[in-house]
């Protein structure tokens, strides 16, 4: 059975530092973020609870190649990519959660 994937960019609320993550399962691992799940990770520290951008993979090695070359790459091209479908920076969570 193949598993799909997803990666995911998040900001703080003054959309700052910005985190790039891959995941099989989004709604969970953004509600991780928010919630602080884990108490010493970067996003936790930083206050990382925006999600800003994502994509969808059908299996997780594209995902996580996707990853790969959204690390590898400017800031301002992640800034670009947010802006290009997030113009304003909302917190896609919030929008998109229901259709999950």
């Amino acid at each position: 059975m193949t598993r799909g994937g997803s990666i995911y960019i998040m900001a703080n609320k003054n959309n700052t530092p910005l985190y790039v993550g891959v995941t099989s399962n989004l709604p969970g691992r953004i509600l991780e973020h928010k919630e602080n799940f884990y108490s010493k990770s970067f996003t936790a520290r930083y206050n990382i609870h925006k999600l800003v951008y994502h994509e969808s993979f059908s299996t997780i090695e594209e995902a996580i190649d996707r990853k790969k070359q959204l690390k590898g790459g400017s800031r301002q091209k992640k800034i670009n990519l947010i802006e290009s479908l997030n113009p304003e920076w909302k917190d896609l969570f919030d929008l998109e959660v229901k259709y999950w």
